[in-house]
């Protein structure tokens, strides 16, 4: 059976950050996951943890200057000691939080260059940041991101990411699999959920509707086959919920929109 993590930075927008731990907890969730934690003390957030009896799965490592438009530093040259010291408050907050994984974002590729220009600063930091993280036994997540969503990202295909993880050689580096992603970017889900899960490398799943990133249970996608091909697969990792909820901001739109989990709790 399935286990589900609610993504506190897109589900429950109609209370504070902080209130959705609570309302997570309410809809039946076990665990939860989010981009960023630090605005707030991480004591704070493990004394949230803590009395709505969640688990914490999964969150980003800083991402550079994200109002200003950086989505991550690990491509950029230029910017390593920034990333390093990244790392270094990302493990501190896992630690706390006691957060086996953290997500490292590639980056936009710099203006005029390409992927092969930037791959070498990418493989370095990606190595720096897993050796760290493998001293404390977390594991460091690279996740392919679609160009509608997010133009000029680094890390596009499953194919591209697997392949930089086999170059890294940590065994602590691993996929971060987003079927919403993948299927916008490449499709053919169920194949390559086949191909990659057996190897070990996928070190997490996050899932929303396709097209529009509502509800798993809006849109092309028949995710009770995916969920099941998953179950059959062996696949006992956490499954983040990384969707907008159809009825936006409204009150309880998350909650309402609910119907699709409850088989599966």
């Amino acid at each position: 059976m399935p286990r589900f993590a609610a993504n506190l930075s897109m589900l429950y927008n109609d209370v504070d950050f902080l209130d959705r731990f609570a309302a997570a907890a309410h809809d039946g969730f076990k665990a939860v996951e989010y981009l960023f934690p630090y605005a707030y003390p991480a004591q704070e957030l493990a004394a949230k943890l803590q009395a709505n009896g969640l688990q914490q799965v999964l969150f980003n490592a800083p991402p550079g200057h994200w109002e200003a438009g950086e989505r991550g530093l690990a491509c950029l040259p230029g910017r390593e000691a920034e990333f390093q010291d990244g790392i270094g408050q990302a493990i501190a907050y896992a630690l706390t939080l006691q957060c086996p994984r953290i997500h490292v974002m590639a980056g936009l590729l710099p203006a005029g260059a390409s992927r092969a220009d930037v791959q070498a600063t990418y493989v370095d930091n990606l190595r720096y940041a897993a050796t760290e993280a493998a001293k404390l036994g977390l594991d460091i997540l690279i996740e392919p991101i679609n160009e509608r969503d997010m133009p000029g990202f680094f890390l596009n295909r499953q194919d591209q990411a697997h392949a930089i993880v086999a170059e890294v050689g940590a065994a602590n580096l691993k996929v971060q699999m987003d079927l919403y992603h993948a299927q916008v970017v490449e499709g053919d889900l169920a194949m390559k959920i086949r191909r990659y899960l057996p190897t070990g490398a996928v070190g997490h799943i996050q899932i929303a509707g396709v097209p529009e990133r509502h509800e798993p249970d809006i849109g092309e996608l028949n995710y009770g086959y995916l969920f099941k091909l998953l179950d059959e697969l062996g696949y006992t990792g956490h499954i983040g919920c990384e969707y907008r909820p159809s009825r936006g901001t409204a009150a309880h739109a998350t909650s309402d929109g609910m119907g699709w989990l409850k088989p599966w709790l």
